[in-house]
């Protein structure tokens, strides 16, 4: 399936995932409908969607955790589209790696919401401008947390969780409208996940990486361009992506700065 002049709206479109798929997208002539709260940062991204030789750019101030961002979003949305070919449901992110007796109700709070209702309101959204689109796609982006637990992950492996689940439901509710609905789960990337998750502290975000090769922004972005590309009849339900160095959340090989193994093991996150 061609994507020139598909409609693809890409939710967290700011930085990481979000930014390099509406690079992605756009490079291949997709018009593209962006969502994030950073405008300025969104803007940046048109441009440089715009240069990459994307036929439309445009963006929005979005704010998925809210219900009336959301409807404010999809009625501008509404305003310059009749349909919608891709949505990808990227905003999220994780804050804080406390165990339970230790978190925080502010993160807590900010992980479901983002992850989970922020998905949920996205999908109810745009969904009308989808079911009457054959080989239209969902594209929610979960991660390897909602596959296995880790210590001081519980609220952020839930929402992950969470996000596969509505996913698999979604997949059951859409039969025979022709829509598609995919989760694409990265392991461990190098993009501000990290940083937020540590609220700054830009040394700690950097040791989560230390030592191995992590994937890029744009790997997960080409996974998420290839899914939408199948053929109509094509559903690719799920995408396990990790890097080479992580065989599973708590196995990562690590190399020392003198590029000498430094075994495997430790903690991801």
């Amino acid at each position: 399936m061609t994507l020139q002049n598909k409609v693809v709206v890409i939710t967290g479109a700011s930085a990481g995932f979000g930014q390099a798929a509406a690079l992605a997208f756009g490079k291949l002539g997709a018009r593209i409908f962006l969502g994030a709260r950073r405008i300025q940062k969104l803007e940046e991204t048109v441009r440089q969607a715009l240069g990459l030789g994307c036929p439309e750019a445009q963006a929005h101030f979005l704010d998925v955790t809210r219900t009336e961002s959301v409807e404010e979003y999809v009625g501008w949305l509404k305003q310059r589209v009749e349909k919608v070919d891709v949505l990808v449901n990227n905003a999220g992110g994780a804050k804080g790696l406390e165990p339970v007796a230790e978190g925080k109700d502010e993160d807590w709070e900010f992980m479901l919401q983002a992850n989970v209702l922020g998905l949920l309101r996205m999908t109810r959204a745009v969904l009308p401008l989808m079911v009457n689109n054959p080989g239209s796609t969902i594209i929610n982006v979960g991660s390897v947390a909602g596959h296995t637990a880790y210590e001081g992950g519980a609220a952020y492996c839930a929402a992950k969780a969470g996000e596969a689940m509505i996913t698999k439901a979604l997949r059951l509710e859409l039969c025979g409208t022709g829509v598609r609905v995919c989760s694409v789960d990265p392991g461990l990337a190098e993009t501000e996940f990290s940083l937020v998750r540590f609220k700054g502290n830009a040394e700690r975000a950097r040791k989560v990486y230390e030592g191995m090769t992590p994937l890029c922004a744009e790997d997960v972005a080409e996974a998420m361009v290839w899914v939408a590309a199948r053929p109509a009849h094509v559903c690719v339900n799920e995408l396990v992506i990790t890097p080479t160095d992580q065989a599973a959340i708590h196995k990562i090989h690590r190399r020392k700065a003198d590029g000498q193994s430094a075994g495997s093991g430790g903690r991801a996150f």
